[in-house]
């Protein structure tokens, strides 16, 4: 069997040749094509050509397709069948989807958004994997190559090429402290700044919001305790003189079944909004752009649960 440079090869002919050995007419093959005539009469040139057959001479009642072209037809009707699936968007069914997807997170959403997230994939998704890995710096590669699905970050910072995101709820921050701190009696700026500070970066170093709003007016404060974990870093204040600036988001549910007070800081960071971030190479997957959309659907209920 002679080989054939498929590169080389306009693979539009084969939709053209179903319709003349349907039709049997090059004219009515070109109206079903919406094409000229001429322009089928060619196409049919180049089939003869590429195929060396006539395909389609000369009858009593007009053309007839040569035993070539019969032969030929019904592998001609699968390929085309199998090539319309190949493109066409394949209906997608959460209840069947069968895998795995990791969600690259921090404790806060962790906390904030899993459990109403997770009740609605066992729900929709019951054979679906979700793995939950710690958000860090190096996950950015398995991020933007596919390998994670799914990550939150803050709208006003910075994206990196090759994600894509949406907002999700605005946030703001409160400074949290247990009941009964000393600095209930006068919560001030200045007595702010003289207490002691659990400050919770993600990545485990850099600074706060609340130091750059610091910083503007000259002052700084002390951190005691740097750590990755907001829930971590409430269980430390309940149980100290420490006080910890934070989402109120988090602070909203937690703060007082830790017996924790929440205030506004003294000097408010500026609001924020959280955001869901995704790959471009995952953007017009079915199954993440369902999972996109539960999270979506559930962060409608963080923001209703946070006061104005």
């Amino acid at each position: 069997m002679r080989q054939v440079n498929l590169r080389g090869v306009d693979l539009n002919l084969l939709v053209l040749l179903d319709l003349l050995i349907e039709h049997r007419s090059v004219t009515a093959a070109a109206q079903a094509a919406n094409m000229s005539q001429p322009a089928m009469s060619r196409a049919l040139g180049r089939l003869r050509a590429l195929l060396r057959d006539p395909l389609l001479a000369r009858g009593s009642q007009g053309l007839v397709p040569t035993p070539a072209a019969l032969a030929l037809q019904p592998a001609l009707k699968r390929l085309l069948g199998e090539a319309a699936e190949l493109v066409a968007r394949r209906r997608f069914d959460p209840a069947s989807w069968r895998g795995q997807i990791g969600i690259a997170a921090t404790d806060h959403q962790t906390i904030l958004l899993l459990p109403r997230l997770m009740r609605r994939v066992s729900r929709e998704a019951p054979l679906l994997e979700v793995k939950v890995v710690p958000f860090l710096a190096s996950m950015l590669d398995e991020l933007r190559d596919g390998r994670l699905g799914l990550t939150f970050g803050i709208l006003e910072q910075a994206l990196p090429p090759g994600l894509r995101r949406e907002a999700l709820y605005r946030d703001d921050f409160v400074t949290v402290l247990r009941a009964g701190h000393p600095a209930l009696e006068d919560w001030s700026l200045e007595r702010f700044v003289a207490l002691e500070h659990v400050l919770v970066t993600v990545l485990g170093e850099g600074r706060g919001a609340i130091d750059s709003a610091l910083r503007e007016r000259g002052l700084a404060r002390h951190v005691a305790l740097r750590l990755p974990h907001f829930y971590a870093a409430m269980a430390v204040v309940a149980e100290s003189d420490l006080v910890v600036t934070l989402p109120r988001s988090i602070a909203v549910g937690h703060a007082a079944a830790l017996g924790l007070v929440a205030l506004e800081p003294p000097l408010a960071p500026p609001p924020f909004t959280a955001a869901v971030i995704w790959p471009d190479v995952l953007d017009a997957d079915p199954g993440n752009a369902w999972l996109r959309s539960l999270v979506r659907e559930e962060a409608r209920g963080i923001a209703g649960a946070m006061p104005l």
